[in-house]
């Protein structure tokens, strides 16, 4: 098996490997669904915003073409990002978040032939290291449950539910505390 190399991407970098992510995503994306999941162009121009937040961090994994990414952003400091939350959001996560210390892991992907060879594993830890947040969070749809076990054998833990848009469907929030430990 050969070296598969890890290295941060500056944000002129990650846009300009915009279409090489893009590939990324959809061949992920349409072996999970086991069919062509029509993304491309809204899934480019999502990350072509991602790339502009504040905080924006990426990891890629692979030569000169990507075999894996992880990226995201920290969240605003306003607690936008925690609408849709069910409940209240806890008051840490509130602190944590008015601080700017809430770092959004906005996706987090590896081509099919490559997958479980530990590459998710090193790419969100590269990229944790990189965002220096107390804490992380990811949304992990609820049916999916190869992620929530990967989460799972990386200390993330389930915070609640999220529902960021009313025709979006619910979302699990998944975190952790990269630069203090893990949530639980």
């Amino acid at each position: 098996m050969a070296e598969t190399f890890l290295r941060g991407l500056t944000r002129w970098q990650a846009d300009t490997q915009r279409e090489a992510v893009a590939d990324v995503h959809v061949l992920a994306y349409d072996a999970l669904h086991g069919a062509e999941s029509g993304r491309r162009r809204e899934f480019s121009a999502e990350f072509a915003g991602h790339v502009q937040r504040p905080g924006f961090e990426m990891a890629v994994a692979g030569g000169s073409r990507p075999l894996g990414c992880a990226y995201g952003f920290r969240a605003a400091r306003s607690g936008e990002w925690w609408r849709g939350y069910t409940g209240a959001v806890p008051e840490e996560i509130e602190r944590f978040t008015a601080s700017g210390e809430v770092f959004l892991l906005a996706e987090l992907m590896v081509l099919p032939a490559h997958q479980r060879r530990h590459i998710a594993t090193r790419l969100q830890e590269h990229l944790l290291t990189r965002c220096r947040a107390a804490l992380a969070v990811a949304l992990i749809d609820p049916a999916n449950g190869r992620a929530r076990a990967a989460y799972r054998s990386w200390a993330w833990t389930r915070l609640g539910h999220l529902q960021s848009r009313p025709e979006a469907p619910p979302q699990d929030v998944w975190g952790c505390r990269p630069a203090v430990g893990f949530l639980g």
